[in-house]
């Protein structure tokens, strides 16, 4: 019977056109594969570029390592609005192979020159293709899905991100620097000539009247005939769509703001974006290796600082995995408040660890390490891809582009102060206040989620709405009942 089993449901994902849509979502987020590469390889090479003896011209000094960190996140702040609009204008599959090449281009800077003027081009660049990795690939994966697994395919974005640092984590613990090098380059040249022959979205193509292609596309995906009859209602519902798209009025910021409805989506979206951006994850991770050397003076705890990232790469994955897994059977909403407030909890934790042992009280080190491995495992299970998920799925194909390009933006430019003030800030606060802080930020973001944010999980856009509206009506209705007995009291 267990030879069966996969047999079965390999047959099971073949029928539903799941293993095909699984197959071009793992296409899809290559690049952000490659981006993760990216940010992870700083971790264990910063060592050998500081070395004397290291292979750059000189050794690199700390100020351009922070300046490598941080510039990352510059140019998607400018840039991300203008992504959303080549995104529209041009295709996701023209977007994404443009994405590619700023990675390889950003690879190659580096391959060739490690001066530091090299590495901070490199990474400027790679900031072109930070802005291209979060906003095509959420909108490129919720348009080839279906509706029972567009979460799976949503969150395999943060997982293959994940992937990536654990790949290049693992890498520089076993190979030379110049082999690492050629490898991360290699990824998006091989995507480049791989994604040639990956379809467009259907969305897209029915938006530039190619109904032929948009529906071959689709019965590729859906792993069916181009005459299914589940096909062509599909196909009439995109050009419906459509059709209600041309007859409103132009998308704009304006058309936006003007609708109460898509102005209470764009909140949503913006929030949950923010507080999953200022939750100080990346803090976390950047003190890693000091909450490591501390727990080891107390359990017998001696780990390189190579294993040290390998470790916090595990857990990611692991956390990946979960969220892929179980994001369709535990819905957006309550995934989101879960993790955001395990989050909380582990920073919560941290700082009162650290605040408790500076005044000389003993706390086993066991404690932060455990609070760690829950802050990033919750984060990766939830916090991270969840948000992506919902802002993709607030919007329809109009606006989709435009409010995914300004999160993205908005986030850049709060990763970019957050690596920037992480000195001065640890300096003026201490680290205790610091996760003390962010702590309230994952317990606000909990309670905004429980309030406020929808359940999208198998629902259209129409149904989302009308649950806003609902929502809406609901509060209006009890301002004025309120307002009832204000009066009836004078």
């Amino acid at each position: 019977m267990f030879d069966t089993l996969p047999v079965r449901w390999v047959a099971r994902l073949r029928d539903g056109g799941y293993f095909n849509q699984f197959f071009m979502a793992g296409m899809i987020t290559i690049p952000a594969l490659s981006f993760g590469m990216l940010m992870g390889w700083q971790s264990p090479m910063t060592p050998i570029l500081q070395s004397p003896d290291g292979p750059a011209p000189e050794p690199i000094t700390d100020e351009i390592i922070s300046w490598m960190a941080a510039i990352t996140f510059l140019p998607p702040v400018f840039c991300g609005f203008m992504v959303g609009n080549l995104v529209d204008r041009w295709g996701r599959k023209f977007a994404m192979m443009l994405t590619a090449l700023m990675l390889l281009i950003s690879w190659s800077i580096t391959l060739f020159s490690l001066r530091p003027w090299a590495l901070i081009t490199s990474r400027a660049v790679s900031g072109l293709a930070c802005a291209g990795c979060y906003v095509v690939i959420p909108l490129y994966l919720k348009e080839i899905a279906s509706d029972n697994i567009r979460g799976a395919l949503g969150s395999l974005f943060i997982l293959s991100q994940n992937l990536g640092y654990l790949v290049v984590y693992v890498a520089g613990d076993l190979m030379s620097f110049g082999a690492v090098l050629w490898i991360c380059t290699a990824v998006p040249a091989i995507f480049m000539l791989g994604f040639i022959f990956m379809p467009e979205t259907p969305v897209f193509l029915i938006k530039q009247g190619k109904t032929l292609e948009a529906r071959a596309a689709l019965a590729w995906l859906r792993n069916t005939t181009i005459d299914n009859k589940d096909l062509e209602e599909t196909i009439q519902q995109l050009e419906r769509e459509e059709e209600e798209v041309k007859s409103m009025e132009q998308a704009s910021w304006k058309s936006i703001i003007k609708n109460k409805t898509t102005f209470k989506a764009l909140r949503i979206a913006t929030n949950v974006m923010l507080s999953q951006e200022t939750c100080g994850y990346l803090v976390v991770l950047m003190y890693a290796g000091s909450i490591f050397e501390q727990a080891s003076e107390s359990i017998s705890l001696k780990l390189s600082p190579n294993k040290q990232t390998i470790v916090v790469g595990v857990i990611q994955m692991l956390g990946s995995i979960v969220a892929s897994c179980i994001v369709e059977k535990t819905g957006r909403k309550w995934l989101l408040a879960g993790t955001s407030l395990a989050t909380g909890l582990s920073m919560l934790t941290l700082g009162l660890w650290f605040y408790i042992t500076s005044m000389n009280i003993w706390l086993p080190g066991w404690l932060p390490v455990l609070a760690m491995c829950l802050c990033i495992f919750a984060d990766a299970a939830g916090y991270q891809p969840v948000p992506y998920i919902i802002t993709s799925e607030l919007f329809t194909f109009q606006h989709r582009g435009m409010v995914t390009s300004m999160t993205s933006s908005i986030c850049a430019l709060s990763d970019f102060l957050q690596t920037k003030a992480y000195d001065p800030l640890l300096k003026l606060l201490g680290i205790h206040w610091v996760f003390m802080m962010f702590s309230a930020v994952c317990f606000l973001g909990t309670f905004y989620t429980i309030m406020w944010v929808p359940e999208t999980k198998n629902k259209t856009v129409q149904e989302i709405y009308a649950l806003l509206e609902d929502n809406r009506k609901k509060e209006k209705r009890k301002k004025n009942v309120e307002r009832g007995e204000e009066m009836s009291q004078l």
